[in-house]
């Protein structure tokens, strides 16, 4: 699994005009499925993100974690993620899992995440032509992937 995480002071996910999706002081996440991917992908993935220490503090280090500032989550799911544009210059999705696989991964990444941090998460919907909006505070992005745990 592939996570771009963006830590917002707000975010939305629209789709046919009508917002299914929105939060303040959160977490905007991306998330791009391979058929490879397990549920101790899973696992290791939502624990990771719910305990990053990527909200500011009282002196404005970042040292609170998603469960501290008691934030927000929207999970989109992106199957883009799994690119590969080592050829040519289209992308190939062929990494990329089949919905028949991404979906129960999804639905149980999400599950997952409720779980680790206490709350509803916000979804978009799987498949579906989204529009995301946000405004990135910091702004911060980290992109982890399950596959090179660093």
């Amino acid at each position: 699994m592939k996570a771009v995480i963006q830590r917002v002071s707000e975010a939305s996910v629209t789709v046919d005009g009508h917002k299914v999706s929105e939060i303040g002081l959160g977490l905007l996440i991306l998330v791009g499925i391979v058929e490879e991917d397990t549920s101790e992908d899973i696992a290791w993935l939502s624990g990771k993100i719910s305990r990053l220490r990527i909200f500011g503090d009282v002196d404005n280090v970042m040292n609170k974690s998603l469960i501290d500032v008691h934030g927000d989550v929207i999970v989109v799911s992106q199957f883009t993620l799994q690119a590969s544009t080592k050829k040519g210059n289209r992308p190939s999705y062929i990494k990329a899992a089949k919905p028949d696989i991404a979906i129960p991964l999804y639905e149980n990444f999400i599950k997952h995440l409720e779980t680790d941090i206490g709350k509803k998460v916000g979804t978009g919907i799987f498949g579906a032509d989204m529009q995301v909006s946000l405004i990135n505070d910091g702004p911060v992005t980290i992109i982890i992937d399950t596959k090179n745990k660093e």
